[in-house]
């Protein structure tokens, strides 16, 4: 999708977002050049902050292919909010109703016409204490096989810094100004995974892959080493657990 056809909403959008996003921050972006420049394909991006969809819609803005995100179904039916959601054409993400494979559908539809679409794979703000990607959900995979286009690995910092997650104040620390890194990386190889069955193992296997890919942006914007493997919040919960109950029994 070329500049000239982002269309009235986006623009209208990015006219409202953009100006007090220049004032309140700083922008380092990166790695544009791995965005197509024609064609569909998914963007796949870590998830730290409520400012996120902010920070990462400026940048791909700025490429002039301006995504489709999957947000949650309730959003829609904000004010004001869901009127500019629905004009700029999101995807409304029904989870555990019937409708929930609409935003399926509309996702492979998009790409298919050429679109971008953008995944957070992970589905909620990461929990991991050092605040790396956790381990992901399938949905991102499952449009990529059934399409084959392009998945390129988006990192983002520093808007968790101005809005760090689960913050119990939800209040903007923005001074000293902060800095809101974006780096695209190369397209995640998943040919391996082409005509195959997709298995939920297959897809779990091939959504590792996409997480992996992130966290190796990421790890470059941070200039730290990724832990070894994924944060499992599921797993953590359940050892916090298991170290409770033993503490209970002393």
């Amino acid at each position: 999708m070329s500049r000239r056809r982002i269309g009235f909403w986006y623009r209208l959008a990015a006219a409202i977002a953009k100006p007090p996003l220049v004032v309140l921050f700083k922008r380092d972006w990166r790695g544009m050049e791995h965005i197509p420049a024609d064609g569909g394909f998914i963007t796949a991006v870590n998830h730290n902050s409520y400012l996120d969809p902010l920070s990462y819609g400026h940048f791909q803005y700025n490429t002039g292919r301006v995504p489709r995100l999957l947000a949650k179904a309730g959003l829609f039916k904000t004010p004001f909010v869901g009127m500019m959601l629905r004009g700029t054409g999101q995807i409304p993400v029904y989870r555990e109703t019937t409708n929930a494979l609409d935003a399926f559908r509309a996702a492979v539809d998009a790409i298919e016409r050429g679109e971008c679409v953008a995944f957070y794979p992970e589905g909620t703000l990461t929990r991991d204490p050092e605040m790396w990607p956790m381990g992901g959900k399938t949905g991102a995979a499952r449009v990529a096989l059934m399409t084959r286009a392009p998945v390129i690995p988006v990192a983002q910092w520093g808007a968790n810094l101005a809005m760090p997650p689960y913050a119990t104040d939800r209040k903007l620390r923005l001074l000293p100004r902060k800095t809101l890194t974006v780096q695209a990386g190369p397209p995640v190889d998943l040919s391996r995974f082409y005509d195959k069955e997709p298995t939920p193992e297959l897809l779990r296997e091939a959504t590792e892959v996409i997480m992996l890919a992130i966290t190796e942006q990421l790890a470059d914007v941070r200039g730290q080493q990724a832990p070894n493997e994924l944060y499992d919040h599921r797993k953590a919960r359940a050892e916090q657990r298991r170290k409770s109950e033993g503490e209970g029994l002393k």
